[in-house]
């Protein structure tokens, strides 16, 4: 048996799968995010962690001999969120999460301090991403700063809990600008520029090695056998990719999750920062992968059911499938929380444009739909631009429920999506086959297979058609609005 757990922003998601890679169990606690001023996302740590008491006290009560069985645990997490920790393991303040873009100045400042930042960390300074953040908490809490001992990706602030260990892995490293990623190590000089060092880090594994083991008090208050190990694990895409199969050259998978994010893995490091493309390390050793990445899926169809004071998404979700066939003028900008790929513009705001006395909420759901699609097609061109070759692309995340909103994304994006058996579980099931990689040594292209293909999407042409004018206007909007964005 293996435990897979997915540190999400609306939740912590729990597997537990057998030798068979089958899930007989799983359950989802849910998580709430802080926005105590504009532009700010944070969470405390402290409730990640009642959240991971509470799905593995449940597993207990309703898998007691099949969690006695476990042999390792996956660990898969949002990303870059800056977990500060001082020389004795306490949290010193909320967790900055990886959709907070309070600290766009300071990746202006960090690029400069740093001439080679791009060269050594093959990534352009967005303000989601962990090294900014510091640079933030030093100028506006320095009493905060002065007490940091230990800086933690979210991910393993759950593991230090398990274990009481300082460990990390590369890919979710990757994401803090900290990491060496073509060497796979910290870099002293990206540390340097945010005045902090070696020490303050973790220590580094591959993802599919192990990465510390459950203390024996806490394996005998979750009914584990003793010394289960935990393995690297990965942040959540990576993860994912691991989940769907995406471990090879050309393997693609487009998350439509909190975020949006289309993952491209490589056999080589492929960095082009200048696309505001992500360029990272694999969860698998010698594996990297490039990512275009939205902050603003799923969740801007969450926003609308509550500001429209819709039951739940699925009813909106059934209202708009009544009229997606009517042609709609409505464009929808969904820059919620900022943008990265391919704008990297945290003063990028949310925006409907054409409504008139007739709108109802119903073309307020299409425009989401068609928004992100639109938006999920600014960052598709750029990773094709950058060399990326993509074979097939997989769906995952929560939002592959919706078929109308995969017909949509085919048809803007003109390509062809697959669906597979238990896509809403990738990163949780990549962790749990990660910690069975780093339990068993076994060869990654035996475990990580693609899991059963559920039912593909193509392109419609007609549709192809009717959408290429509205991207364009998609686009002139944004071109026009980014100076009132930024004057705001």
């Amino acid at each position: 048996m293996y435990l897979g757990l997915d540190l999400g922003t609306s939740g912590l998601k729990t597997v537990l799968c057998n030798e068979d890679q089958q899930i007989i169990a799983q359950n989802n606690v849910p998580l709430s995010v802080s926005r105590p001023h504009p532009k700010w996302s944070e969470q405390n740590p402290e409730d990640w962690w009642n959240a991971v008491v509470s799905s593995l006290t449940q597993l207990k009560a309703s898998n007691p001999d099949e969690m006695m069985q476990v042999k390792a645990i996956g660990l898969a997490g949002q990303m870059h969120g800056a977990v500060l920790l001082d020389d004795e393991g306490n949290v010193l303040r909320p967790a900055i999460l990886w959709n907070d873009v309070r600290s766009a100045t300071e990746c202006e400042e960090l690029e400069k301090s740093e001439p080679n930042f791009k060269a050594l960390s093959g990534n352009p300074a967005f303000p989601g991403f962990t090294s900014p953040k510091l640079m933030w908490v030093a100028k506006h809490e320095p009493e905060v700063f002065a007490k940091v001992a230990k800086v933690l990706l979210p991910k393993d602030y759950i593991r230090f809990r398990l274990s009481g260990e300082y460990i990390s892995e590369m890919s979710d490293s990757a994401g803090t600008l900290w990491l060496d990623v073509k060497n796979r190590k910290w870099s002293e000089r990206l540390l340097a520029a945010t005045n902090l060092n070696l020490s303050h880090m973790p220590k580094l594994v591959e993802g599919s090695a192990e990465g510390g083991k459950v203390t024996d008090e806490l394996s005998q208050k979750f009914g584990l056998q003793q010394n289960v190990i935990i393995a690297g694990g990965a942040g959540d895409n990576a993860g994912g990719a691991v989940g769907i199969g995406a471990v090879s050259p050309g393997q693609a998978f487009l998350s439509l999750g909190t975020s949006g994010v289309i993952f491209v893995c490589n056999e080589s490091y492929l960095p082009k920062p200048e696309a505001a493309i992500h360029t990272f390390c694999h969860a698998l050793p010698n594996t990297w992968h490039q990512m275009s990445v939205m902050l603003n899926a799923s969740s801007c169809l969450d926003w609308l059911a509550e500001l429209t004071n819709t039951k739940d998404v699925l009813t909106l979700l059934n209202e708009v499938e009544q009229i997606a066939d009517e042609p709609s003028d409505i464009i929808f900008l969904p820059y919620l929380t900022g943008e990265r790929t391919p704008h990297n513009d945290a003063d990028a705001k949310g925006v409907f444009f054409g409504m008139t006395a007739t709108t109802k909420r119903a073309n307020l759901g299409l425009a989401v739909l068609e928004g992100v699609a639109y938006a999920f097609a600014d960052g598709l061109d750029p990773l094709l631009e950058s060399g990326a070759t993509i074979n097939q692309i997989s769906v995952i995340g929560g939002g592959a429920r919706s078929e109308l909103w995969g017909q949509i994304l085919s048809d803007v994006l003109g390509q062809e999506l697959t669906y597979h058996e238990d896509a809403e579980s990738g990163p949780a099931f990549g962790a749990a086959r990660l910690a069975r990689l780093a339990f068993t040594g076994e060869d990654v292209s035996k475990i990580c297979t693609t899991p059963p293909v559920k039912n593909t999407i193509k392109p419609n042409p007609t549709k192809q058609q009717y959408y290429k004018p509205r991207l364009e206007r998609f686009r002139r909007l944004y071109t026009s609005l980014k100076p009132e964005f930024s004057s705001l």
